[in-house]
């Protein structure tokens, strides 16, 4: 469908070679899409890793009161996005809404072009941060205790112990929620179209949108099929250089 020119109802589909992919590569809104969705994906999977992993190894130590935060945690990686986005988006309005409430000031979170994407990040890490964290404390609980009670008696600080212990024993399970998140945040739609549309003036507009907005709105399959390859693509390449670089 990619090679033709195709309105996804009428029974004729044009042969158009890789016109579709030419139209794509030479207008400049397909840029700054595939930039947001690098953005996005770059920034969800830096925090979306790294705050579940510090979290893990705190409840890991048996604090007080654990079993409820690890369920507090978890709770937004099972509750429906839907839910998640109606909840956000009056979290975040700028007349009414608690985060602006809480912070003495008056931020129009979702309608301006520098707030828009930073939001959505925010949202898109705290939903993941249960699952992550869940994966994180599962190989902690497989790591003996007196790799840990060894590092202390050799007189490790705790963030020796952390840099030099924890991570590399950690370092299959991190690799494992590094590619799933970082594809899964490659391929987010359903936070895009319930919060912002891909706006204000495209600054969240991301590959599945546009492949969305191609294809159902505009209904230019044929563009939506290029965009849909262009991100198989990238997805496949970033898969790849991971696969590479986890014995590292």
């Amino acid at each position: 469908m990619s090679f033709t020119k195709w309105d996804g109802m009428s029974p004729n589909k044009p042969f158009v070679g890789f016109s579709n992919y030419k139209e794509i590569f030479t207008e400049p809104l397909f840029y700054k899409i595939f930039w947001n969705t690098v953005v996005f994906a770059l920034s969800t999977s830096i925090f979306g890793v790294i705050i579940p992993l510090i979290l893990a190894c705190i409840l890991n130590s048996k604090i007080r009161g654990s079993e409820f935060y690890k369920t507090a945690y978890f709770l937004p990686f099972i509750t429906p996005m839907i839910v998640i986005g109606v909840v956000w988006e009056w979290i975040f309005d700028p007349n009414i809404g608690l985060l602006n409430h809480i912070l003495h000031l008056h931020i129009n979170w979702l309608y301006d072009t520098h707030f828009a994407m930073p939001a959505l990040i925010m949202v898109s890490v705290w939903k993941l941060i249960g699952y992550n964290m869940i994966i994180f404390l599962s190989a902690l609980s497989g790591i003996s205790q007196s790799i840990f009670e060894a590092s202390k008696i050799d007189g490790a600080t705790p963030f020796q112990t952390f840099k030099n212990v924890t991570i590399p024993m950690l370092s299959p399970s991190i690799f494992f929620v590094v590619i799933i998140t970082a594809i899964s945040s490659f391929q987010v739609f359903d936070l895009i179209y319930l919060m912002t549309q891909g706006g204000p003036l495209d600054s969240t507009n991301v590959l599945v949108y546009a492949i969305y907005k191609n294809a159902f709105e505009y209904f230019n399959v044929g563009k939506a099929s290029a965009i849909a390859y262009v991100l198989f693509f990238i997805i496949l390449v970033l898969t790849l250089i991971q696969w590479s670089l986890r014995k590292k």
